[in-house]
């Protein structure tokens, strides 16, 4: 939970290095010594990039490919390399995981943007990348409206905040794009608008788009140094990508956002079938469901997982029927479920609450990711076809 939600919602400030509570009191140095001493005498655990090591198997000091890796990568490039690439049988294979080398036009495809005919591919890119920037000339000059005014002083102050962890978010181009983006998807959209959160939304379609250009060390890289033709590309495909993605859950951002009640309010029935003792240790010390799994819903679990593990998801997001807005209330209730002895060793309200809004994630990996999107099936097995399952 970053730092000014925390204030708002009364929570104590955490430390980001030891996700302990930031007590300030002066008069106990040697307490915070001692902490401290604990703390470095603690195995180091490697530091993994955020936005790297997503099986990239290409990157720098990774291992080299697998007999199977490499199988899977040729089965992907015979799929794309078709006349007519067989969606159903790329979503087959996508489910898994994508491998970093074709994931941006696997993504593309998946999403709708581009067609499976290859040959109209190219005619379809050019056309849309050209109306994107058509709607730049007329819409965003009209940012300092007094109509629009609102929302884009609501973008300027949320895009700052969209990864402060990852320096490549933090370089004055890529702001600019996604005020950009997100200004633009806005007033094309006056059902909703921007709603923050919408933000979070735009970097694994914009990370994967600039992986075509960045081999490595993608965190640190000068986006500005690419050529303006690039940028534009990987800014025009960003945004469509993302138009799809919320097309698909868009009551997630309409007034009072009912989408989202919704969903959270089915991941309270669904755990209560599949976890009574959680469930029920939630109703002992007072926590509901909305206090953390809206932030999951309105997301998409993005702040609760480092981006390369977002990204991992979204691969089969993509390739499943409905991954952003059915599927992912399975992976949810997974990732509850997955925290079940850390959440009942939690004795009161404000513990609960801490553990759920930082649950320990920055190491993971797609070993994990993939643990999740299993147990998330298998639930959806049990479940999505049964209402009864989980109705009470």
């Amino acid at each position: 939970v970053r730092s000014h939600d925390r204030v708002r919602q009364g929570l104590p400030m955490v430390s980001p290095e030891t996700s302990l509570p930031l007590v300030f009191n002066p008069c106990a140095p040697y307490a915070v010594r001692s902490t401290l001493q604990k703390q470095q005498s603690l195995p180091v655990r490697p530091i993994i990039p955020l936005v790297a090591r997503i099986s990239d198997q290409n990157a720098s000091g990774a291992p080299p490919m697998t007999v199977r890796e490499k199988s899977r990568l040729d089965k992907f490039r015979q799929l794309l390399a078709s006349p007519n690439t067989d969606l159903e049988e790329l979503r087959k294979h996508s489910w898994s995981g994508i491998p970093r080398e074709v994931r941006p036009i696997t993504w593309r495809l998946l999403s709708g943007y581009l067609p499976a005919n290859k040959e109209r591919r190219e005619l379809v890119l050019k056309r849309k990348r050209e109306e994107y920037f058509r709607f730049i000339e007329q819409y965003y000059h009209s940012r300092t409206d007094e109509h629009y005014k609102d929302t884009y002083r609501q973008i300027h102050i949320d895009i700052p905040r969209t990864n402060p962890l990852i320096p490549l978010f933090q370089q004055p181009a890529v702001q600019e794009i996604f005020e950009r983006i997100l200004f633009i998807w806005a007033i094309r959209h006056p059902a909703s608008g921007y709603v923050q959160g919408i933000n979070d939304l735009v970097t694994p379609f914009f990370v994967v788009f600039l992986s075509e250009f960045v081999t490595e060390d993608m965190e640190n890289f000068d986006v500005a140094a690419l050529p303006l033709e690039t940028q534009r590309n990987i800014e025009a495909d960003s945004f469509w990508c993302m138009s799809k993605l919320l097309d698909g859950i868009q009551d997630n951002y309409t007034f009072a956002q009912p989408g989202i009640q919704n969903k959270v309010k089915a991941l309270e029935e669904l755990v209560s079938r599949i976890d009574e003792d959680i469930h029920n240790h939630f109703k002992r010390y007072e926590v509901e469901y909305l206090q953390f799994a809206f932030r999951w819903m309105n997301n998409l679990l993005m702040r609760e997982l480092p981006l390369r593990c977002t990204i991992r998801l979204w691969d089969t997001y993509q390739a499943e029927a409905e991954g952003f807005s059915r599927f992912h209330l399975y992976v949810c209730a997974a990732f509850l479920i997955k925290w079940r002895k850390e959440i009942l060793s939690m004795v009161d309200f404000q513990g609960l609450l801490m553990l759920l809004q930082n649950l320990p994630t920055i190491h993971w990996g797609n070993e994990e990711v993939g643990l999740l999107l299993a147990e998330a099936y298998r639930l959806k097995y049990m479940f999505a076809d049964a209402p009864s399952h989980y109705k009470r």
